[in-house]
Protein backbone atom coordinates (compact mmCIF):
# COMPACT_ATOMS: atom_id res chain seq x y z
CA UNK A 1 0.00 0.00 0.00
CA UNK A 2 1.56 3.21 -0.50
CA UNK A 3 0.94 7.08 -1.85
CA UNK A 4 -1.39 9.13 -0.94
CA UNK A 5 -4.87 7.35 0.11
CA UNK A 6 -7.45 10.46 0.93
CA UNK A 7 -10.09 9.86 3.24
CA UNK A 8 -12.29 12.23 2.25
CA UNK A 9 -13.85 10.46 -0.98
CA UNK A 10 -14.78 7.65 0.91
CA UNK A 11 -18.05 6.73 1.96
CA UNK A 12 -17.19 5.13 5.18
CA UNK A 13 -14.60 6.56 7.97
CA UNK A 14 -11.10 5.44 7.96
CA UNK A 15 -9.75 4.36 11.32
CA UNK A 16 -5.83 3.12 11.22
CA UNK A 17 -5.12 1.45 14.14
CA UNK A 18 -1.03 1.68 15.22
CA UNK A 19 0.29 -1.23 17.08
CA UNK A 20 -1.57 -5.42 17.26
CA UNK A 21 -0.74 -5.52 21.31
CA UNK A 22 -3.68 -6.08 23.86
CA UNK A 23 -5.07 -2.84 22.69
CA UNK A 24 -4.59 -2.44 19.41
CA UNK A 25 -6.43 -5.90 18.80
CA UNK A 26 -8.73 -5.08 21.18
CA UNK A 27 -9.60 -1.96 19.40
CA UNK A 28 -9.48 -3.83 15.69
CA UNK A 29 -12.32 -6.56 16.79
CA UNK A 30 -14.29 -3.61 17.72
CA UNK A 31 -14.50 -1.89 14.83
CA UNK A 32 -14.58 -4.75 12.63
CA UNK A 33 -18.06 -4.69 13.56
CA UNK A 34 -19.14 -1.20 12.73
CA UNK A 35 -19.32 1.16 9.49
CA UNK A 36 -16.00 1.76 9.40
CA UNK A 37 -13.10 0.85 7.38
CA UNK A 38 -9.82 -0.31 9.35
CA UNK A 39 -6.28 -0.62 8.66
CA UNK A 40 -3.90 -1.88 11.25
CA UNK A 41 -0.36 -1.26 11.03
CA UNK A 42 2.65 -3.33 12.92
CA UNK A 43 6.31 -4.04 12.05
CA UNK A 44 5.56 -7.26 12.94
CA UNK A 45 2.82 -10.04 11.78
CA UNK A 46 2.01 -11.25 14.78
CA UNK A 47 0.26 -10.50 18.09
CA UNK A 48 2.24 -11.82 21.03
CA UNK A 49 0.56 -13.16 24.25
CA UNK A 50 3.03 -11.12 26.82
CA UNK A 51 2.09 -12.72 29.78
CA UNK A 52 3.46 -16.14 28.70
CA UNK A 53 6.67 -14.93 27.06
CA UNK A 54 8.24 -16.24 30.08
CA UNK A 55 7.32 -19.95 29.84
CA UNK A 56 8.83 -19.31 26.09
CA UNK A 57 12.14 -18.26 27.24
CA UNK A 58 12.30 -20.88 29.86
CA UNK A 59 11.50 -23.75 26.85
CA UNK A 60 8.11 -24.76 28.35
CA UNK A 61 5.90 -23.39 25.69
CA UNK A 62 7.12 -22.83 21.75
CA UNK A 63 6.70 -19.42 20.30
CA UNK A 64 3.74 -20.59 18.79
CA UNK A 65 1.67 -21.08 21.84
CA UNK A 66 1.59 -17.82 22.71
CA UNK A 67 1.80 -15.48 19.23
CA UNK A 68 -0.78 -15.77 16.18
CA UNK A 69 -0.61 -13.96 12.48
CA UNK A 70 -2.47 -10.55 12.61
CA UNK A 71 -4.10 -11.47 9.72
CA UNK A 72 -5.65 -14.71 10.86
CA UNK A 73 -7.11 -12.83 14.36
CA UNK A 74 -8.88 -10.38 12.05
CA UNK A 75 -9.58 -12.41 8.89
CA UNK A 76 -13.43 -12.66 9.56
CA UNK A 77 -13.72 -9.08 9.52
CA UNK A 78 -14.26 -7.45 5.81
CA UNK A 79 -13.33 -4.22 6.71
CA UNK A 80 -10.25 -4.87 8.24
CA UNK A 81 -7.01 -4.85 6.60
CA UNK A 82 -3.30 -5.18 7.47
CA UNK A 83 -0.09 -3.42 6.56
CA UNK A 84 3.07 -4.89 7.91
CA UNK A 85 4.97 -1.74 8.22
CA UNK A 86 6.12 0.63 10.70
CA UNK A 87 5.25 4.17 11.37
CA UNK A 88 7.86 7.22 11.14
CA UNK A 89 5.83 10.28 11.46
CA UNK A 90 2.70 11.97 12.39
CA UNK A 91 1.13 14.73 11.18
CA UNK A 92 -2.14 14.93 13.52
CA UNK A 93 -2.99 18.52 11.99
CA UNK A 94 -3.06 16.65 7.96
CA UNK A 95 -4.37 13.66 9.59
CA UNK A 96 -1.51 11.56 8.00
CA UNK A 97 0.12 8.80 8.95
CA UNK A 98 3.89 8.22 7.69
CA UNK A 99 5.85 5.06 7.08
CA UNK A 100 8.71 3.41 7.09
CA UNK A 101 8.13 2.04 3.35
CA UNK A 102 7.49 5.89 2.12
CA UNK A 103 3.76 5.05 2.22
CA UNK A 104 1.33 7.94 3.59
CA UNK A 105 -2.24 7.09 5.08
CA UNK A 106 -4.87 9.21 5.86
CA UNK A 107 -7.29 8.59 8.48
CA UNK A 108 -10.56 9.70 10.15
CA UNK A 109 -9.73 8.55 13.35
CA UNK A 110 -6.64 7.37 14.95
CA UNK A 111 -6.01 4.80 17.59
CA UNK A 112 -1.93 3.96 18.91
CA UNK A 113 -1.30 2.09 20.68
CA UNK A 114 2.52 0.52 20.34
CA UNK A 115 3.45 -0.18 24.03
CA UNK A 116 6.18 0.13 25.65
CA UNK A 117 10.07 -1.26 25.84
CA UNK A 118 12.82 -1.56 28.20
CA UNK A 119 14.32 1.03 30.26
CA UNK A 120 17.65 0.56 31.20
CA UNK A 121 17.51 3.75 33.26
CA UNK A 122 20.00 5.69 31.20
CA UNK A 123 22.90 2.58 30.83
CA UNK A 124 21.55 1.11 27.64
CA UNK A 125 24.98 -0.13 27.15
CA UNK A 126 23.54 -3.03 29.08
CA UNK A 127 21.04 -4.47 27.26
CA UNK A 128 23.53 -6.80 25.37
CA UNK A 129 24.36 -7.87 28.66
CA UNK A 130 21.52 -8.12 30.20
CA UNK A 131 18.27 -8.94 27.95
CA UNK A 132 14.70 -7.93 28.70
CA UNK A 133 11.62 -9.63 27.77
CA UNK A 134 9.08 -8.20 25.55
CA UNK A 135 8.87 -9.84 22.49
CA UNK A 136 9.33 -13.34 21.11
CA UNK A 137 13.00 -12.66 19.89
CA UNK A 138 13.54 -11.75 23.28
CA UNK A 139 12.53 -14.75 24.79
CA UNK A 140 14.43 -17.11 22.18
CA UNK A 141 17.55 -14.69 23.22
CA UNK A 142 16.89 -15.86 27.31
CA UNK A 143 16.29 -18.99 26.56
CA UNK A 144 19.67 -19.31 24.33
CA UNK A 145 21.41 -18.00 27.42
CA UNK A 146 19.82 -19.99 30.19
CA UNK A 147 20.51 -23.01 28.62
CA UNK A 148 23.64 -22.51 27.47
CA UNK A 149 25.08 -21.45 30.80
CA UNK A 150 24.25 -25.43 31.72
CA UNK A 151 26.02 -26.88 28.50
CA UNK A 152 28.97 -24.99 28.93
CA UNK A 153 29.36 -25.80 32.78
CA UNK A 154 29.21 -29.83 31.61
CA UNK A 155 32.04 -28.63 29.19
CA UNK A 156 34.10 -27.16 31.49
CA UNK A 157 33.42 -29.92 33.73
CA UNK A 158 35.04 -32.47 31.30
CA UNK A 159 38.14 -29.78 30.24
CA UNK A 160 39.41 -29.24 33.64
CA UNK A 161 36.89 -30.44 35.97
CA UNK A 162 35.61 -27.65 37.68
CA UNK A 163 33.15 -24.97 36.26
CA UNK A 164 31.79 -21.48 37.85
CA UNK A 165 29.00 -21.32 39.90
CA UNK A 166 25.91 -21.52 37.98
CA UNK A 167 24.41 -17.94 39.80
CA UNK A 168 21.46 -16.65 37.59
CA UNK A 169 20.90 -13.06 38.35
CA UNK A 170 17.28 -11.64 37.69
CA UNK A 171 17.29 -7.76 38.04
CA UNK A 172 13.50 -6.44 38.88
CA UNK A 173 11.26 -7.87 41.55
CA UNK A 174 8.10 -6.98 39.73
CA UNK A 175 5.86 -9.80 37.92
CA UNK A 176 8.35 -10.40 34.94
CA UNK A 177 11.49 -10.68 37.27
CA UNK A 178 9.40 -13.09 40.00
CA UNK A 179 7.91 -15.40 37.33
CA UNK A 180 11.33 -15.46 35.41
CA UNK A 181 13.37 -16.52 38.67
CA UNK A 182 10.96 -19.21 39.58
CA UNK A 183 10.62 -20.85 35.99
CA UNK A 184 14.84 -21.57 36.00
CA UNK A 185 14.99 -22.87 39.30
CA UNK A 186 11.74 -24.97 38.38
CA UNK A 187 13.44 -26.26 34.97
CA UNK A 188 17.11 -26.98 37.02
CA UNK A 189 15.54 -28.77 39.82
CA UNK A 190 12.53 -31.09 38.28
CA UNK A 191 13.79 -30.97 34.86
CA UNK A 192 17.03 -30.75 33.57
CA UNK A 193 18.68 -32.84 36.44
CA UNK A 194 18.45 -36.53 34.53
CA UNK A 195 20.57 -34.88 31.50
CA UNK A 196 23.74 -34.19 32.29
CA UNK A 197 26.76 -36.25 33.69
CA UNK A 198 29.00 -33.95 35.23
CA UNK A 199 27.39 -31.21 36.59
CA UNK A 200 24.39 -31.18 38.80
CA UNK A 201 21.54 -28.47 37.03
CA UNK A 202 19.99 -28.57 41.04
CA UNK A 203 22.58 -26.38 42.52
CA UNK A 204 22.10 -23.16 40.12
CA UNK A 205 21.80 -20.41 42.27
CA UNK A 206 19.03 -17.80 41.49
CA UNK A 207 18.96 -14.11 42.84
CA UNK A 208 16.54 -11.27 42.35
CA UNK A 209 17.98 -7.70 42.74
CA UNK A 210 15.21 -5.16 43.68
CA UNK A 211 15.50 -1.92 43.77
CA UNK A 212 13.03 -0.91 46.05
CA UNK A 213 12.34 -2.04 49.88
CA UNK A 214 9.68 -4.87 48.18
CA UNK A 215 9.10 -7.55 45.54
CA UNK A 216 5.68 -7.16 43.77
CA UNK A 217 5.71 -3.78 44.87
CA UNK A 218 2.12 -3.84 43.65
CA UNK A 219 0.48 -6.16 45.55
CA UNK A 220 -0.70 -6.09 48.77
CA UNK A 221 2.10 -6.77 51.97
CA UNK A 222 0.40 -10.61 52.54
CA UNK A 223 0.74 -11.94 49.28
CA UNK A 224 4.08 -10.11 49.18
CA UNK A 225 5.22 -12.27 52.24
CA UNK A 226 3.76 -15.48 50.75
CA UNK A 227 5.60 -14.85 47.36
CA UNK A 228 8.96 -14.62 49.43
CA UNK A 229 7.78 -17.67 50.88
CA UNK A 230 7.52 -19.77 47.88
CA UNK A 231 10.69 -18.21 46.21
CA UNK A 232 12.34 -19.55 48.91
CA UNK A 233 11.30 -22.81 48.63
CA UNK A 234 12.42 -22.84 45.32
CA UNK A 235 15.86 -21.57 46.59
CA UNK A 236 15.47 -18.57 44.95
CA UNK A 237 17.27 -15.75 46.94
CA UNK A 238 15.76 -12.18 46.81
CA UNK A 239 17.59 -8.98 48.16
CA UNK A 240 15.98 -5.70 48.15
CA UNK A 241 16.32 -1.77 48.26
CA UNK A 242 19.49 -1.67 46.70
CA UNK A 243 20.09 -0.82 42.67
CA UNK A 244 22.49 -2.19 40.31
CA UNK A 245 25.36 0.20 39.27
CA UNK A 246 27.08 -1.91 36.80
CA UNK A 247 26.68 -4.60 34.48
CA UNK A 248 29.72 -6.03 33.19
CA UNK A 249 30.14 -9.68 31.98
CA UNK A 250 29.82 -12.18 33.78
CA UNK A 251 29.05 -10.10 36.91
CA UNK A 252 26.64 -7.54 38.05
CA UNK A 253 28.14 -4.54 40.88
CA UNK A 254 25.65 -3.68 43.75
CA UNK A 255 27.79 -0.45 44.70
CA UNK A 256 31.63 -2.31 45.81
CA UNK A 257 29.88 -5.67 45.75
CA UNK A 258 30.47 -7.83 43.03
CA UNK A 259 27.76 -10.37 41.89
CA UNK A 260 29.30 -13.30 39.70
CA UNK A 261 26.65 -14.28 37.09
CA UNK A 262 26.37 -16.58 34.42
CA UNK A 263 23.55 -15.33 32.66
CA UNK A 264 22.14 -11.63 33.86
CA UNK A 265 18.15 -10.85 32.96
CA UNK A 266 16.85 -7.44 33.27
CA UNK A 267 13.22 -7.35 34.34
CA UNK A 268 13.48 -3.66 36.36
CA UNK A 269 11.83 -1.17 34.40
CA UNK A 270 10.01 -0.29 31.08
CA UNK A 271 9.48 3.06 28.67
CA UNK A 272 6.47 3.67 26.68
CA UNK A 273 7.02 3.28 22.61
CA UNK A 274 9.12 6.27 21.41
CA UNK A 275 6.00 7.13 19.02
CA UNK A 276 4.93 8.98 22.65
CA UNK A 277 6.95 11.85 21.82
CA UNK A 278 6.86 11.83 18.19
CA UNK A 279 3.44 13.07 18.80
CA UNK A 280 4.67 16.13 20.47
CA UNK A 281 2.37 16.10 23.43
CA UNK A 282 3.15 16.09 27.16
CA UNK A 283 4.81 12.95 28.42
CA UNK A 284 5.39 11.54 31.67
CA UNK A 285 8.90 10.45 33.18
CA UNK A 286 8.13 7.45 31.14
CA UNK A 287 7.14 8.79 27.88
CA UNK A 288 3.30 8.04 28.44
CA UNK A 289 1.36 10.60 26.55
CA UNK A 290 -1.14 12.51 29.13
CA UNK A 291 -4.57 12.16 27.64
CA UNK A 292 -8.16 13.23 28.72
CA UNK A 293 -10.66 10.76 30.20
CA UNK A 294 -11.78 10.49 26.39
CA UNK A 295 -8.23 9.07 25.57
CA UNK A 296 -7.72 11.83 23.67
CA UNK A 297 -4.41 14.03 24.11
CA UNK A 298 -4.95 17.81 24.04
CA UNK A 299 -6.51 19.28 21.38
CA UNK A 300 -7.19 16.26 19.37
CA UNK A 301 -10.72 14.21 20.20
CA UNK A 302 -10.04 11.82 16.85
CA UNK A 303 -6.93 10.62 17.97
CA UNK A 304 -6.89 7.63 20.87
CA UNK A 305 -3.89 6.72 22.73
CA UNK A 306 -4.24 3.26 24.55
CA UNK A 307 -2.43 0.55 26.76
CA UNK A 308 1.45 1.73 28.11
CA UNK A 309 1.85 4.36 25.62
CA UNK A 310 -1.09 6.25 27.51
CA UNK A 311 -0.90 8.18 31.11
CA UNK A 312 -4.67 7.93 32.96
CA UNK A 313 -5.44 9.00 36.13
CA UNK A 314 -8.13 7.15 37.80
CA UNK A 315 -9.52 7.86 41.75
CA UNK A 316 -5.37 9.66 41.92
CA UNK A 317 -3.60 7.01 40.75
CA UNK A 318 -2.18 6.32 37.55
CA UNK A 319 -3.71 2.79 35.81
CA UNK A 320 -1.27 0.80 35.47
CA UNK A 321 0.45 -0.35 32.12
CA UNK A 322 -1.13 -4.31 31.91
CA UNK A 323 -2.83 -6.29 29.98
CA UNK A 324 -6.08 -5.71 31.48
CA UNK A 325 -6.66 -1.64 31.18
CA UNK A 326 -4.52 -1.77 27.63
CA UNK A 327 -7.37 -4.44 26.63
CA UNK A 328 -10.60 -2.30 28.13
CA UNK A 329 -8.78 0.85 26.58
CA UNK A 330 -8.92 -0.44 23.33
CA UNK A 331 -12.14 -1.84 23.54
CA UNK A 332 -13.30 1.81 24.71
CA UNK A 333 -11.27 3.45 22.04
CA UNK A 334 -13.81 1.53 19.21
CA UNK A 335 -16.77 2.30 21.51
CA UNK A 336 -15.87 5.80 21.21
CA UNK A 337 -15.32 6.14 17.64
CA UNK A 338 -18.52 4.64 17.32
CA UNK A 339 -20.30 7.25 18.77
CA UNK A 340 -18.73 9.89 17.36
CA UNK A 341 -19.38 8.37 13.65
CA UNK A 342 -23.28 8.70 14.38
CA UNK A 343 -23.11 11.97 15.95
CA UNK A 344 -23.39 10.47 19.76
CA UNK A 345 -20.56 12.87 21.33
CA UNK A 346 -22.15 14.78 23.33
CA UNK A 347 -22.47 13.65 27.42
CA UNK A 348 -20.74 10.53 26.61
CA UNK A 349 -19.03 8.64 29.71
CA UNK A 350 -15.25 8.37 29.83
CA UNK A 351 -13.01 5.68 29.95
CA UNK A 352 -13.00 3.68 33.68
CA UNK A 353 -10.91 1.08 34.46
CA UNK A 354 -12.23 -2.35 35.64
CA UNK A 355 -9.53 -3.40 38.10
CA UNK A 356 -10.24 -7.30 38.19
CA UNK A 357 -6.95 -8.53 40.02
CA UNK A 358 -3.62 -9.03 39.47
CA UNK A 359 -1.51 -12.63 39.93
CA UNK A 360 2.04 -13.96 38.97
CA UNK A 361 3.14 -17.30 38.89
CA UNK A 362 5.91 -18.27 41.22
CA UNK A 363 6.70 -21.81 40.17
CA UNK A 364 5.13 -24.71 39.38
CA UNK A 365 1.89 -25.13 41.83
CA UNK A 366 2.97 -21.98 43.48
CA UNK A 367 0.84 -18.19 42.73
CA UNK A 368 -0.22 -15.50 44.30
CA UNK A 369 -3.46 -13.51 43.10
CA UNK A 370 -4.92 -10.15 44.05
CA UNK A 371 -8.59 -11.03 42.95
CA UNK A 372 -10.82 -8.37 42.67
CA UNK A 373 -13.54 -9.18 40.84
CA UNK A 374 -16.25 -11.02 40.92
CA UNK A 375 -14.97 -10.90 44.85
CA UNK A 376 -12.10 -9.75 46.85
CA UNK A 377 -9.89 -12.35 47.82
CA UNK A 378 -5.66 -12.72 47.90
CA UNK A 379 -4.78 -16.36 47.10
CA UNK A 380 -1.58 -17.72 47.09
CA UNK A 381 0.01 -21.35 46.65
CA UNK A 382 -1.90 -24.22 44.63
CA UNK A 383 -5.10 -22.43 44.08
CA UNK A 384 -3.76 -19.07 42.69
CA UNK A 385 -1.84 -20.96 40.66
CA UNK A 386 -5.34 -22.88 38.85
CA UNK A 387 -6.65 -19.52 38.81
CA UNK A 388 -3.73 -18.45 36.97
CA UNK A 389 -3.65 -21.08 34.55
CA UNK A 390 -7.48 -20.97 33.79
CA UNK A 391 -6.94 -16.96 33.22
CA UNK A 392 -4.23 -17.20 30.81
CA UNK A 393 -5.45 -19.75 28.78
CA UNK A 394 -9.10 -18.22 28.59
CA UNK A 395 -7.45 -14.56 27.38
CA UNK A 396 -4.95 -16.65 24.51
CA UNK A 397 -6.44 -15.74 21.52
CA UNK A 398 -7.92 -18.18 19.35
CA UNK A 399 -8.66 -21.74 20.01
CA UNK A 400 -5.85 -23.55 18.45
CA UNK A 401 -3.33 -21.70 21.34
CA UNK A 402 -5.94 -22.23 23.89
CA UNK A 403 -5.97 -25.85 23.35
CA UNK A 404 -1.93 -25.99 22.42
CA UNK A 405 -1.07 -24.11 25.96
CA UNK A 406 -3.62 -26.33 27.58
CA UNK A 407 -2.11 -29.51 26.24
CA UNK A 408 1.60 -28.74 26.83
CA UNK A 409 1.13 -27.30 30.59
CA UNK A 410 -0.80 -30.90 31.47
CA UNK A 411 2.22 -32.47 29.67
CA UNK A 412 4.78 -30.52 31.64
CA UNK A 413 2.93 -29.62 34.73
CA UNK A 414 1.49 -32.68 35.47
CA UNK A 415 3.54 -35.28 33.99
CA UNK A 416 6.77 -33.46 34.81
CA UNK A 417 8.12 -33.65 31.16
CA UNK A 418 10.17 -31.14 29.85
CA UNK A 419 9.71 -29.26 27.39
CA UNK A 420 12.03 -28.57 23.86
CA UNK A 421 15.09 -27.31 25.11
CA UNK A 422 16.53 -26.06 21.92
CA UNK A 423 19.51 -23.67 21.83
CA UNK A 424 19.74 -21.74 18.44
CA UNK A 425 21.93 -18.38 17.46
CA UNK A 426 25.81 -17.77 19.16
CA UNK A 427 27.25 -20.48 21.15
CA UNK A 428 28.92 -18.06 23.50
CA UNK A 429 28.05 -16.65 26.48
CA UNK A 430 29.02 -13.10 27.52
CA UNK A 431 32.27 -12.79 29.86
CA UNK A 432 34.82 -15.26 30.51
CA UNK A 433 32.54 -18.26 29.55
CA UNK A 434 33.17 -18.98 25.90
CA UNK A 435 32.54 -22.01 23.47
CA UNK A 436 36.07 -23.33 24.28
CA UNK A 437 38.84 -22.23 26.68
CA UNK A 438 42.15 -21.01 25.37
CA UNK A 439 44.42 -23.12 23.87
CA UNK A 440 47.00 -22.65 27.11
CA UNK A 441 44.42 -23.25 29.96
CA UNK A 442 42.82 -26.32 28.15
CA UNK A 443 44.56 -29.69 29.62
CA UNK A 444 44.84 -32.82 27.83
CA UNK A 445 41.33 -34.31 28.45
CA UNK A 446 41.48 -36.67 30.72
CA UNK A 447 38.04 -38.80 31.76
CA UNK A 448 36.14 -37.82 35.01
CA UNK A 449 34.03 -39.47 37.56
CA UNK A 450 30.77 -38.95 36.52
CA UNK A 451 28.33 -37.21 39.09
CA UNK A 452 26.10 -39.88 40.93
Amino acid sequence: MSGVQAAAGKKRPRVIVVGAGFGGIRAAQALGKMPVDVTVIDRRNHHTFQPLLYQVALAVLSPGDIAQPIRQILRHHSNIEVTMDEVVRFDLDAKRVYLKSDAVMVYDYLVIATGSTHSYFGHDDWADKAPGLKTVEDATEIRRRVLLAFELAERQMLEVGSHPPLNFVVIGGGPTGVELAGAISDISRLYMTKDFRHIDPSEANVLILEGSPHILGAYPPDLQKKAIEQLTKLNVRTRTGKHVTEIGEGYVMLGEERIESVCTLWAAGVQASPLGKMLGFPVDRKGSVLVDQYLNPPGHPEVFICGDLAHVEQDGKQVPGVAQPAMQMGTYAAKRIGQLVAGRDQGQKGFRYFDKGDMATIGRKAAVARIAWPFKANWSGFMAWIVWLVVHVFFLIGFRNRFSVFRQWTYTYIGKQEGVRLIVGSHDLPGRWRTRLPPQRRPSFRPIALRS
